[in-house]
């Protein structure tokens, strides 16, 4: 296919065309689109569109115009920035708002396997610097939904806070540019405070700790095989990356 090939995150197959983005379609692919649908019936705008699917079966998506990541190591300053963390704050609120009446079809798979059931929302779920679009000097929204699924309000807050406060292991942290680890506490309390999350930290900090013991489990378990994305994921150490996040955050709740 002719475009742009677009590089950044662990996955690969995205290529830009014009206005436009083309993806392999995945078995996953037609429930992320009905989510992305119901989006656009909110008027949500921090979303790509769905145009359809092409004559090559490649699905079609709106570009989310926008300064992105890209290959960098160490990230731009603006992923660091006290107002972007507000910024994503308050995408996730407006967020949980217009995707909390999205009830999906039944049958509707995700990557993660789960299903949905009452309770749950359909949450990005990888809704990091590495997905984030930024025009501006605003968060214009978030790209790449393959991992959408369903989880819970509080989980999916942790997660986003994990990423942008942010909550990884120091070393992982210092090496995309971020060093002020004595700000990580009231970053997190300003972060949650532009979200309306009234739960207390400390509660929101172990909810992180479960969610990457997990994600450690899961590369394990699925990247035994050698090949795919959770082999790249278990070659790269990204699963002792995140047991040790896990042991250092008990010291960030004391």
């Amino acid at each position: 296919m002719m475009g742009e090939r677009l590089g950044g995150g662990s996955d690969e197959g995205a290529v830009r065309v014009g206005a436009t983005v083309r993806r392999p379609v995945r078995e996953w692919t037609a429930s992320v689109h009905e989510l992305l649908r119901h989006l656009e019936r909110k008027r949500f705008e921090g979303a790509p569109r769905v145009l359809g699917v092409d004559s090559d079966g490649y699905e079609v998506l709106t570009y989310l115009e926008g300064d992105s990541m890209g290959e960098a190591r160490v990230w731009p300053s603006w992923t660091r920035a006290e107002d972007t963390l507000v910024q994503v704050a308050r995408w996730l609120r407006a967020y949980h708002d217009a995707v909390a009446d999205f009830v999906p079809p039944a049958g509707a798979r995700w990557r993660s396997g789960r299903r949905w059931e009452p309770g749950l929302i359909i949450g990005h779920n990888d809704a990091g610097p590495f997905n984030a679009a930024y025009r501006a000097g605003r968060l214009a929204g978030f790209f790449d939904w393959d991992f959408a699924g369903p989880t819970t309000v509080d989980a999916d807050v942790a997660m986003v806070a994990h990423c942008w406060v942010p909550l990884h292991a120091r070393h992982v942290d210092a090496s995309t540019g971020f060093t002020a680890f004595e700000a990580r506490p009231a970053r997190l309390r300003r972060f949650l405070d532009a979200y309306g999350w009234a739960g207390r930290p400390e509660a929101l900090v172990r909810n992180v700790q479960v969610q990457m013991a997990e994600r450690a489990a899961l590369i394990r378990r699925r990247g035994h095989t050698g090949e795919g994305l959770y082999a790249r994921l278990l070659r790269r150490g990204v699963a002792d990356e995140l047991d040790q996040a896990v042991r250092e955050l008990d010291e960030f709740s004391r």
